[in-house]
């Protein structure tokens, strides 16, 4: 089964995005679909990360990143089948397809919670420079399991940058500072953010006492590198639990 074949096996159609939305991930370099995800869906996810949280302690993370101030995870595809879910939202695949031209597989799918106080990051592109505009490499997915709102630490981003062959550092004297065209990604939990990887983006400081939870699906054309080679960390229960179609999504083909 090829990646073509795959996404039609997950559901996804020409007219799974509108015009619209595709117009908007093409200008501004991002769209949220609101209502991917049910209560019951996201009270499942809230409770396995939980777990996870709790046994992996001070190692959480580890496989990919650890970041002060946040709770990490790494390797979710590998921690339980609620994280397929990444495979099983076909307008979700259908947005990753349209910026990254049907050509994709999941580099990593991490978790990230901003803790009080905390979550800052300057802005950033996920990408170098392009040696062709327009050929994006990587688009990133924001499942949302807290609300995203201008206190919690929602993400901002800077609408249309990601045709801009600079990066922040290259045009702005501090990153970290606002910038006079930035948006916050506010929505609500239960909802995806689609996030072409190249556009200038950042968290925010989570200005509450809660957490602004979010599982990050990111996902690469298939000649790049994953950020957490999958084929090494894969387990044989994982593998045995996916279809063929989300094999050939995580890269996977073959044991």
């Amino acid at each position: 089964m090829n990646i073509e074949e795959a996404l039609i096996s997950s559901g996804v159609r020409e007219d799974s995005l509108t015009n619209a939305e595709k117009i908007q991930l093409d200008s501004e370099g991002y769209l949220v679909i609101p209502d991917v995800m049910s209560g019951s869906e996201i009270a499942a996810l809230q409770n396995r990360l939980q777990e996870l949280l709790q046994t992996e302690g001070e190692h959480a993370g580890k496989e990919v990143h650890q970041e002060a101030g946040t709770d990490r995870l790494s390797d979710l595809m590998n921690k339980s089948p609620l994280f397929h879910i990444l495979f099983k939202k076909p307008k979700v695949l259908a947005a990753i397809a349209h910026v990254l031209k049907n050509d994709l597989k999941l580099s990593s799918l991490n978790f990230r919670n901003a803790l009080p106080g905390q979550g800052h990051q300057g802005l950033h592109a996920d990408w170098g420079r392009l040696e062709t505009p327009g050929d994006y490499q990587v688009c990133n997915t924001l499942w949302l399991l807290d609300d995203f709102t201008e206190d919690n630490g929602a993400t901002r981003i800077v609408p249309g940058t990601h045709n801009n062959a600079n990066s922040p550092a290259d045009e702005l004297g501090d990153p970290g500072l606002p910038h006079p065209n930035q948006i916050l990604v506010k929505a609500k939990a239960g909802d995806v953010a689609i996030m072409n990887s190249h556009l200038w983006h950042g968290g925010t400081t989570n200005r509450t006492d809660g957490n602004r939870r979010v599982m990050h699906g990111y996902f690469a054309r298939r000649h790049q590198p994953q950020q957490l080679d999958q084929q090494k960390y894969l387990k044989a229960e994982t593998w045995n639990q996916l279809t063929e179609a989300e094999r050939v999504l995580l890269g996977v083909e073959e044991r």
